[in-house]
This record gives structure tokens, sequence and C-alpha cells, in this order.
């Protein structure tokens, strides 16, 4: 790829050890920096200095923080920091990802990544500052929810604007889906980075802001790209949709696509979708917000009806219809209670109510034994059994004792045929979007290199482009009949490899994915050349983006292979029509995708194995 950054443009790294606590600044290696940063820095980095055998709860598992390229600088919604780490969820890649604005506060300091390594023997928070970087006693902390501690170590530097990443007591207590929080609304929510980081007695991470400034926007030409960035993103025909009503406004639209998972998947949308429309939230908003340089600002502060209503945050469109349709739940205000009580808890929503909304089929199909019930009246929607068993999940009793696991090892443990109604790939909760109606989005979850999960191929170009971008990418109109499994290899292989770069950047995906409809590049290539003086193409990016993705499949073939196969549980193949997910269908838009990788019929990625194996 002809990349020409210098290691002072891609940042320092910031190497932390918790068990001597040392924090050292080094400079990346050379052979880094052509991976951009972000997701490609980070695997290139676990997958030569990760030994194989390890738990991923262990001292020896590592913790990323990674800024973007572009993270922290003039871009428009440069704010996105990636988290990497062997996952205790599911033993392959844990990959999450965060905006809001500490991404941008730490690469303010020159730091392009944190490496965490070891373990602290006591609770502690690491500082970063323009007078340096220290670790901080945190044991007042630990046990705090992730709200009272952003606020208590807040109130301790009265004068000093602050950006916090912390966990909440779902780190801290096991939950193998335990999220990191930043403020009240953001989340790097899938695969257990927080439980990683509880496991290594880190509380939080505290950022003050530095004085240097990312790739400033100093020539004509600099502020030429930005500008075009940004107006483009402000031009976008859903951009005034999005910023006024997130992704809760999407709520409808999806439901009569035909595309929303409803009752543990056992069922496609409902029939009150009025009821949850979150448009409808709008009346209640005292604050909109959003990440930093984001054009979008698609968050949104609510005051909730009535003379006490609570303040909160809007949930987004993955919220809304995870803890909402999946668990029979049709009652807005208390879907917005449900997400905030995750934040809070510091647990991943997906995987949370993916979980109540396993043991609601369970119960609905007699297959919960009583003793695991303990009581719990969990027929579908009841949000206070709900509440209570998200309390459970965290503090490790009754069935959220083994619902913390997450469903695929909860099920192991149930027994009974539970397994039949375990919806995940590789061991992760499957995200909104139910497979059965949407081919593209049903192998893309299955590929995923960090399990079933949209937002990690985010394969929007499947719904978004229009026949003719279709047919002259494709060869076929087709491929964007959400239907067909027509040219769903390579639109998911095109999906993969611009996902993938966008997290390289530092971008969010809304504006570049969903409103721009980017899978090309082309926009993203003329702001990263206008911006840093690169001269890349289109081409150069898509390919870094397919090594980028060979190189995490062989990383999770290499830790975990017996989890590593690229499919949908049972449940999702016995009630397909001829024309639709069957497992025949399956397998052909697999091979395709393998074939448009490179991977050859096995999928196995070709190239050596130069990592650590022990």
């Amino acid at each position: 790829m002809n990349a020409t950054l210098s290691a002072k443009q891609f940042g320092l790294l910031l190497n932390v050890d918790l068990s001597s606590g040392r924090c050292r600044l080094s400079e990346a290696p050379a052979a880094a920096i052509p991976y951009l940063g972000g997701r490609g820095f980070n695997i290139w980095h676990l997958y030569r200095h990760l030994p194989c055998g390890i738990d991923p709860l262990s001292p020896d598992n590592l913790l990323m923080f990674s800024c973007g390229l572009l993270t922290g600088s003039p871009a428009p919604a440069s704010a996105r920091l990636h988290i990497n780490a062997l996952s205790p969820q599911t033993g392959i890649l844990g990959s999450s990802n965060i905006g809001g604005y500490a991404g941008a506060w730490l690469r303010s300091h020159g730091i392009a990544s944190v490496i965490v390594g070891g373990k602290s023997n006591k609770p502690v928070y690491l500082e970063i500052s323009p007078e340096g970087t220290r670790l901080r006693d945190a044991s007042h902390l630990w046990g705090c929810d992730a709200f009272e501690t952003q606020d208590l170590i807040k109130r301790a530097h009265p004068q000093t604007p602050l950006r916090i990443l912390t966990i909440g007591p779902g780190g801290e207590n096991g939950v193998t889906y335990a999220a990191i929080i930043s403020e009240r609304d953001h989340a790097a929510g899938r695969t257990g980075m927080g439980l990683v980081m509880g496991s290594k007695n880190l509380k939080a991470i505290v950022i003050t802001r530095g004085e240097q400034t990312h790739f400033p926007a100093q020539t004509p030409s600099q502020r030429a790209a930005v500008k075009s960035y940004t107006t483009k993103i402000r031009q976008a025909s859903e951009y005034s949709f999005f910023s006024r009503y997130g992704g809760a406004g999407y709520i409808k639209w999806a439901n009569a696509l035909g595309i929303m998972g409803s009752k543990n998947y056992s069922a496609i949308g409902v029939n009150d979708i009025e009821k949850i429309d979150g448009r409808q939230l709008e009346p209640y908003i005292v604050r909109s917000s959003g990440c930093y340089r984001c054009p979008v600002q698609c968050k949104a502060d609510l005051k909730m009806r009535g003379p006490k209503g609570a303040q909160c945050t809007r949930p987004e469109f993955e919220p809304i219809i995870n803890l909402g349709p999946k668990c029979g739940l049709d009652d807005l205000d208390h879907i917005i209670k449900l997400d905030n009580l995750c934040g809070r808890l510091g647990i991943d929503s997906t995987s949370a109510a993916s979980a109540l909304a396993f043991a609601m089929d369970l119960n609905a199909k007699n297959l919960l034994p009583e003793d695991l019930l303990g009581g719990l009246d969990l027929t579908w929607g009841n949000a206070s059994a709900m509440e209570l068993l998200l309390h459970q999940i965290v503090n490790g009793e009754g069935l959220g004792k083994i619902l913390r696991l997450g469903v695929k090892k909860a099920a192991e443990r149930i027994g009974g045929g539970a397994s039949l109604y375990a919806a995940h790939a590789k061991g992760l909760e499957l995200s909104a979007y139910h497979p059965a109606a949407i081919m593209g989005s049903a192998l893309g979850y299955a590929v995923s290199s960090r399990g079933g999960d949209y937002n990690n191929i985010y394969a929007s170009l499947e719904y978004s482009w229009t026949e003719a971008e279709a047919e002259k990418a494709f060869g076929t109109k087709e491929a964007v009949n959400i239907h067909s499994i027509a040219a769903k290899g390579r639109l998911i292989r095109k999906a993969v490899t611009a996902n993938i770069i966008i997290d390289c950047l530092g971008l969010c995906k809304v504006p570049a994915l969903s409103l721009l409809r980017s899978f090309d590049l082309g926009h993203e290539t003329e702001l990263i050349n206008g911006l840093t003086g690169q001269h890349l193409t289109g081409e150069d990016l898509s390919e870094l983006g397919t090594e980028i993705a060979s190189l995490e499949k062989r990383f999770n073939i290499r830790h975990a292979p017996a989890e590593m196969e690229d499919t949908l549980p049972q449940m999702f193949f016995e009630t397909a029509k001829s024309e639709g997910l069957t497992r025949q269908n399956f397998e052909s838009m697999r091979s395709e995708y393998y074939d448009a990788m490179g991977w050859g019929n096995s999928g196995i990625p070709p190239g050596p194995d130069d990592g650590p194996v022990s």
C-alpha cells in the first residue's frame, strides 16, 4: 500500500504494565504503521504478541485502546477509539468501538494506542494528563456503577475537564459481556472488554485534554478536504432525519422492511410498532449532543413523562429492538429505563437483552427448570422481571449466574434442548436483524470476526444502494434484494473491507456508511489524502481491509479453532423457505464470500503464521 506515514504522524504507544505499575511511552514499529491505526494496528500487535493458550482473564491478556489514523483530527466524526483483547465471552478476538470524546482527548497527548497488560494488586485507574501518566488508587471506586464512578472522579477534580472510560459492577463481578462506558451514552459493549478491564483491577482511564492537534488543517488543501467531507455529510438525504431522531427514528422502518427479530427470533416484526417508535421521544429531549467534531449530533438527553420524570439518555436503534420486540416488550418508557440501567451497570445491552429473550423463550416452551426460574415471572414483556434479572446477572444470583455467561454457554449449562434456541454466532449474541429475513446480514453474522453482530460488518449497502449501483458493482441488481442470495458473498466482502477501514481511520460509521453509503471509500480516500498528504487509492484501502480481515481470521483460528465455524444456529434454517435462508443457500453465499476474499474452499486465509504460538 502506498502509505508514507512517519512514526510521529502515527503517534506514540503507551505501554501500561499493571503488575509492576510501570507506564512507558514508545514509538510504533515501522511495520505497524501501514495498518493506519485503530482496528488495524490492534490486530497487527495482538497477532504478534499475544500467546496462545492463555485465559482471557489472566494477566497475560492484552487490552488495547487505539485511536484511528484520523481520531482527534479536524476531520468530521473522527471520534472513534477501537478496543481489542482476547474475549472472555467467545474465546476469540474481542472487539469493540466507542465514540464520544475520550479517543480525541487521548490523541491530543500524541498517544495513538494504550496497551494494557498485567494485573494490579488493587483497584486502580489510569490518569493521562499533560503532566504525565500515572496509576491512582481506585479502591474507593470499586463497587460503584459506571455513572457514579465518573461523578466521583469529576468531583475530585472540580477545576479540570475530564473524559473517562470506566467499568461498572458488570466488569467487576464476572459478566462475560461487560462493557466499557464513557459519559452516559457511549459504550464499548460487545465481546466483554469491560470484563477484561475488570480482571486487571483497572477501574477507569481518566484523560484530561492535551495541547496537540492531530493533522491540523493548516493549508488550503487540508481545510478543503475537511470542508468537502463535512458538506457531503450535511447534504446526505438522511442527514436531517438522523440528526433529529438518531437511530431511534428507524424502528418503524425496520418493522416495515420485515427484518426485525422479535421474541427471540421466533417471529419477525410486531403489530403494535407505534408504541415503540423512537420519534415520539422528540418532545422529551432536553439536550441534543454527539461525538467529537461530528456534524450529525445524534445523541439526546431526555426528561421522561410525568411530574417526576427521570433524566436519561435516548436509546439507539439496537437497544430499542433488543430490549423491546426481541423480549416481547412494547412499553417505550420501560425500554428506556432498562437501556439506561445496562449503561449504569456496565453491561452490553445487546447481549443482556438476548439473554433475557432466551430465558423468556425457554420459559414459554417449558424448557426452563423450576429451580433455575426461582419464582421469576418470565412471560414475554414483563419489564419488572427483566429489570430484576439484569441485577441477578450482574450480581451472579439465581438464573443470572448462568445467563451472565452468554446464551451459548448458558444453553450448555441448562441442557434439555436449550441450545436449539440460543441465537448466537461464534458465541456472540445476534443483534436486531432477523437473519432469515435479510440474506447479506445473515452471512455477515456468520463470517464476522467477533461473532454474531451487525456493526462489525455494517452491510447497509444491501438495502441502501440502488439497483444501478448494484449492477455496476456486482453485475446484478439482485444484490440489493434482501431476500435474494445473488452476489451476497461479494457484497459482504465489500462491506467487511469498508467497515474495517472506517475502524482503522477512527471515523463513525453512521456518516460514512449509513449517510454517505461510502462502501467504495472514495470520500474517505479524498479526506485522508487531503488531510495527511498521502497518495492512497480506494483499491489500496480495500486491499488493506482484506489483509486485516485475513489477519483477524488467522488470529481466531490460532486461539480457538473449535469455535471458528462461520455458520448460524440451526434454529434459523429449520423453518426457512426454499428461496431464503436454507442451509444450501447459506453455504452458497459463504463459498462466494470465501472466494471473494481469496480464502479458498476452506475459508482459511493464506499467509505465514508469524506470531506467538505458546
